[in-house]
């Protein structure tokens, strides 16, 4: 893998709703990638609940977000926090994309987590929730920088679109961080 190669980065947000925050925070993510990689935004609208007795016949949807997975160089979660922990939703979705055992889609993916609530903790909890699970997913979590986004009802717009310069800021910081150790972990 010369200079020359993309590296494509899979985002997803662990949030259904359409004006979701965390969606913005991806959108921000994808506007700052720089020249010659690519995060691409996958929607978790339409993943059933997690249901062992069809793992062997995975639906449509699931089979199409594992393929997405495997075929990316990268993950970039957005994820809020509900609960003091990660969303049912975003939860559910990982839960489908690392069965059935055996086919794990996330196995030794390079990772990068982010988030934003409006409270002051800016999803910490949820991140560290998020982190265990991908521990045991064999996945590569990037430690720096850490984006946890208070307030994020103040730094977003009517449009969806994330105003806030330090937030934009620390997300492009997250991406090229990303990028970097991904080309570190593939040796190149």
């Amino acid at each position: 893998m010369g200079m020359d190669k993309k590296i494509s980065i899979l985002g997803f947000a662990g949030s259904l709703r359409k004006g979701s925050y965390n969606r913005s925070l991806l959108r921000a993510a994808a506007e700052l990638v720089p020249e010659g990689s690519l995060l691409e935004i996958f929607d978790l609208e339409g993943i059933p609940p997690f249901n062992q007795d069809l793992e062997a016949q995975q639906p449509e949807k699931v089979r199409e977000f594992k393929t997405k997975i495997k075929a990316a160089d990268a993950i970039l979660i957005a994820t809020p926090e509900y609960n003091y922990s990660v969303p049912g939703v975003l939860k559910n979705a990982i839960d489908w994309a690392s069965r059935p055992h055996g086919d794990n889609a996330f196995d030794g993916k390079p990772l990068a987590l982010m988030g934003g609530s409006i409270g002051m903790l800016g999803t910490a909890r949820a991140q560290y929730h998020l982190r265990q699970t991908c521990v045991f997913l064999n996945m590569h979590a990037l430690n720096q920088p850490e984006v946890m986004v208070p307030f994020i009802d103040k730094k977003v717009d009517e449009a969806g679109r994330l105003t806030d310069e330090k937030t934009r800021e620390k997300i492009g910081e997250l991406v090229a961080s990303l990028i970097a150790w991904t080309t570190r972990l593939k040796g190149t």
